[in-house]
């Protein structure tokens, strides 16, 4: 254990977020008085996040550079039996990597927070929720076991609840949040049992512990059954991340996530809370590199969620849905590469896709505000020239999202793309080709937001809501003159550009910089393990591996440039030079369009026959179980034949000693000749 990393250094990284989000959230709203204002609420929370930043980069240099490790239990909850319930960190180049990402993206969203909820009632609220979200976070990633895990994961889910229906007074935000609660309650059920099988078969809830075991409990099966009771326990495991990370079907939450203000959407759908289920299944590569089946299943269930959410994104016409489900497509490729067991590949596309999908989905906020909260892209056009800050940074988010080379998203992505077509595993085939064809797509909806916002024709005056007030618009703060478009569009204050550009600094350049230490040099050698020899993906890769520039000109002349590109001038034609076009391929395609349009039914599947399937069934366990048998049969009879039992026997309670008398010469008589009867 290296002395370089010291507990109470690392205690205050989660800590510094925890103690900004006490201070405004009691001292800052009326809960405590409103004692302090505005600027001092968002300066404690942004101070608190900024030194949780300080000190994990410290920690990445402490890691990648000196080799500095820390796994240690800071405080025993309980113990039960040989089980003990820890508080605890593991700082390795995983966690380090997830530290630095988490608090930077954070730090850019409090800092542009400040510009977009400036005039929202609930500023000191929100500042505090943010700063609670960001503590939670960081637990999950930081812990050292199971119980710990689990705890940043559920707070996360409860702040993410918080923050969704953060407009409280809006029936679509209540809705909203109540859904992703739920929704991710299906895959947190699968969750808790996968941790408890492991708990229960290997003792423990360490992370070490556990893995230390894994080819022990690769050779049990589970009771009553010839599966395997580690692939048993990684799918459970896995259904937990679909949850969480927003994989089909358990993905349905996402989108009405938008629901929340904009600096939220980028916090949750970039860097953080639907990235836990990537970092998870990362963390416990050790188990999952045991059963193919698992993996099989990983890559099938990515391959749907990159592809099929990537088509949902050609036709959404809200700004931040269109970026809300290149999450989805993108959370898609990530768990693809987990399928793959190239679990590097994974989170260093976690770790790009965090710095320009943050940028992106702050850059819809800025549009937002530039064009008085109108989010409609078919009502906007020409922003280039009035806001160039926000065009140029979208630009580049933009070509890092579709994998443009030498842009941080090409050499994750592509990476991603190799690593599936090297994989051995039967599943493999469909996902290369899902992964393919998103290329195409991500580039297609990609641009064609860029393209209907900031070039071509101004149609701000066409917009059918212009001059009244919308109550369903996503993003309106409550003030009526924001949503009228009298005025033009204009640039964001510089609280809102400055994360801007500080995150579009990474989203071109830290792919370049890291892909050779994270992926073929000995960064995750300690926190990620791979079977190179049922799995040689990896291996692969880094045979044909020459340089991260040679990389970016190889890619040039290979497909998926090719087909980013084709995605990029078709949807220029389409929306630029022929805007007819897509109007005329939607009358030919209604059916399929309509299909897109609904989301694949699968909320009308969820509301109308499984939300009401389960409703019947527990109405009828309620009326036949519960009433009937319960309380009918077992409660009320019971106590119904014990009275009609007792009103028989009472008539022969007569209190007349002849009566007795009678009866008794009677049994007498009836004993003896049953005697004399067995005596013949």
């Amino acid at each position: 254990m290296s002395q370089t990393l010291s507990a109470a250094t690392l205690l205050a990284v989660p800590l510094a977020p925890l103690v900004g989000s006490a201070l405004a959230g009691v001292f800052g709203t009326a809960f405590g008085g409103n004692r302090i204002g505005r600027k001092l609420s968002h300066s404690l929370t942004i101070l608190g996040v900024f030194v949780a930043f300080v000190i994990s980069a410290m920690t990445l240099k402490d890691v990648a550079i000196d080799g500095a490790r820390f796994n240690q239990t800071l405080y025993t909850w309980m113990s039960v039996g040989a089980l003990k319930m820890e508080v605890g960190f593991l700082i390795d180049g995983l966690t380090a990597m997830m530290m630095v990402v988490v608090t930077f993206v954070s730090l850019m969203v409090h800092i542009y927070t400040i510009g977009y909820m400036e005039e929202d009632a609930g500023y000191n609220r929100f500042f505090a929720y943010i700063s609670l979200f960001t503590f939670s976070m960081l637990m999950l990633v930081m812990s050292n076991n199971m119980l710990q895990l689990f705890f940043g994961w559920e707070a996360v889910g409860l702040v993410s609840y918080l923050l969704i229906g953060f407009w409280y007074n809006r029936p679509t935000a209540i809705f909203a949040n109540m859904k992703a609660f739920l929704v991710n309650r299906v895959g947190d059920f699968g969750f808790i049992l996968g941790i408890g099988l492991l708990a229960a078969f290997a003792g423990t809830l360490n992370y070490a512990e556990t893995f230390a075991k894994a080819g022990e409990l690769a050779q049990l099966t589970f009771p009553g059954t010839d599966w395997m009771l580690l692939t048993v326990a990684c799918i459970c495991l896995f259904v937990g991340a679909m949850g969480k990370s927003a994989q089909f079907p358990l993905h349905v939450w996402l989108p009405d996530s938008m629901e929340g203000p904009t600096p939220i959407s980028a916090l949750i759908h970039a860097a953080t809370m639907v990235t836990a289920g990537i970092f998870m299944v990362a963390r416990m590569s050790p188990l999952f590199e045991l059963s193919d089946t698992a993996l099989n299943l990983i890559l099938v269930v990515g391959a749907i969620t990159a592809l099929f959410m990537g088509f949902l994104g050609i036709i959404q016409n809200d700004i931040k849905r269109v970026v809300a489900y290149s999450t989805l497509s993108q959370l898609g490729y990530m768990t693809v590469a987990l399928g793959a067991s190239a679990y590097s590949v994974a989170v260093f596309h976690l770790m790009t896709h965090a710095f320009f999908k943050a940028l992106l989905f702050l850059a819809a906020g800025s549009v937002i505000m530039g064009m008085h909260h109108n989010q409609d892209i078919r009502w906007m056009g020409g922003v280039r020239k009035y806001m160039p800050i926000t065009w140029i940074t979208s630009l580049l988010g933009s070509l890092a999202l579709i994998g443009t080379p030498l842009f941080a998203g090409f050499y994750s992505k592509d990476s991603i793309i190799e690593a599936v077509h090297a994989s051995h595993l039967p599943a493999a085939h469909f996902a290369h080709f899902a992964v393919m064809a998103g290329v195409f797509v991500t580039a297609f909806y990609s641009f064609r937001m860029y393209f209907l916002v900031f070039h071509g024709k101004e149609r701000y005056d066409q917009n059918p809501d212009a001059h009244h007030h919308d109550d369903h618009a996503h993003d309106a703060h409550g003030h009526d003159d924001h949503h009228g478009h009298d005025h033009g569009p204009h640039e964001s204050p510089w609280v809102v550009t400055l994360p801007l550009v500080l995150l579009a600094i990474p989203s071109v350049l830290i792919g370049y910089f890291t892909i050779e230490p994270m992926l073929f040099g000995g960064f995750f050698k300690d926190a990620i393990f791979v079977n190179h020899e049922a799995h040689g993906a990896m291996e692969e890769l880094k045979e044909g591996f020459h340089g991260a520039l040679a990389m970016a000109i190889h890619g040039l002349t290979t497909a998926p440039f090719w087909l980013a590109l084709s995605g990029v001038v078709v949807s220029w034609y389409m929306y630029m030079i022929n805007p007819a076009l897509p109007a005329g391929i939607k009358a030919r395609v209604m059916p399929l369009y309509k299909l897109l349009e609904n989301k694949y039914y699968l909320d009308w599947i969820n509301e109308n026959i499984l939300a009401r399937g389960a409703r019947a069934l527990g109405t009828g366990l309620w009326k036949g179980g519960d009433q009937a048998v319960i309380d009918g049969a077992l409660v009320n009879g019971s106590w119904k034949l014990v009275q009609r039992i007792a009103a028989v026997v009472r008539t022969l309670q007569t209190g007349y000693i002849y009566h007795y008398a009678l009866v008794m010469i009677l049994g007498v008589f009836a004993l003896m000749s049953y005697f004399v009867w067995l005596n013949k």
